[in-house]
């Protein structure tokens, strides 16, 4: 739930890319599918949770969860739900507008939510009191880093190592963001994109979601195991604008 990018595609489609930084019993192995209405999903299941920080639906829409919201918070449970199950809960409703405005965040900890669509990025965050939903450019690349994890002058170090990296790019490639999102940083193993703080929080995985018009092929890679999963979605073209949101 750490490090996150968004890299449009020239089709029409994207690439979307997650590192999970999260203590190691808490990986799972596989990715796991289920129906929630009538919107079918795929994604890893937390092993502690039962939620997720990262969905592909078949309706062309991606959610993901990083943990806090704008700076770094102090832990309080008990919490009304986890931020992974609310992922999931996401998809209960019929649009992204109904899900702000009837959804219960008062009693979650606080989170960063990117819902990715049909030419469409919004960044929901709730920092415990209060929901902001901010729509940016879908025409442009962006990156997330989590406040929880990374001081304010890391997260611009980030900001610093994926702008070189986009430097002179005019097209993207899922193998080309999965070595930056592998290899980005300056040899600190607390802070590189890869971290490792003494095995108690580490990079335990690496999401990537490449969308087309017409389906969404998802690669999970499990560093601890050494293990890669892939699976496809078809876009069910009917459902493409149901998380739409609307002002």
């Amino acid at each position: 739930m750490c490090t996150v990018t968004y890299l449009p595609k020239t089709d029409g489609g994207f690439l979307f890319t997650s590192n999970r930084d999260e203590a190691p019993h808490r990986s799972p192995e596989n990715l796991d599918t289920t129906t929630i209405g009538r919107t079918q999903l795929l994604f890893p299941r937390d092993t502690a949770a039962g939620g997720t920080w990262i969905i592909a639906a078949a309706n062309g829409t991606v959610a993901c969860i990083l943990n806090g919201a704008f700076v770094r918070h102090k832990h309080r449970p008990p919490y009304r739900r986890s931020r992974g199950l609310m992922a999931l809960d996401f998809f209960s409703f019929d649009t992204l507008h109904a899900f702000v405005r009837q959804y219960t965040f008062d009693g979650m900890e606080p989170f960063t939510m990117v819902v990715v669509g049909k030419k469409q990025v919004t960044d929901l965050r709730w920092d415990g009191t209060q929901l902001s939903v901010q729509e940016k450019n879908a025409n442009r690349p962006h990156l997330w880093s989590s406040p929880t994890l990374y001081t304010p002058e890391m997260q611009g170090k980030r900001e610093q190592w994926f702008g070189e990296w986009l430097a002179g790019r005019d097209t993207f490639e899922q193998s080309a963001i999965l070595h930056w999102h592998r290899t980005a940083g300056e040899g600190d193993p607390e802070n590189d994109v890869v971290m490792n703080r003494n095995n108690i929080v580490r990079t335990v995985s690496i999401s990537s979601i490449e969308a087309t018009p017409l389906q969404l092929d998802f690669t999970y890679h499990d560093l601890l195991r050494q293990q890669t999963k892939k699976a496809q979605l078809p876009v069910t073209h009917e459902a493409l604008a149901v998380h739409h949101h609307k002002n």
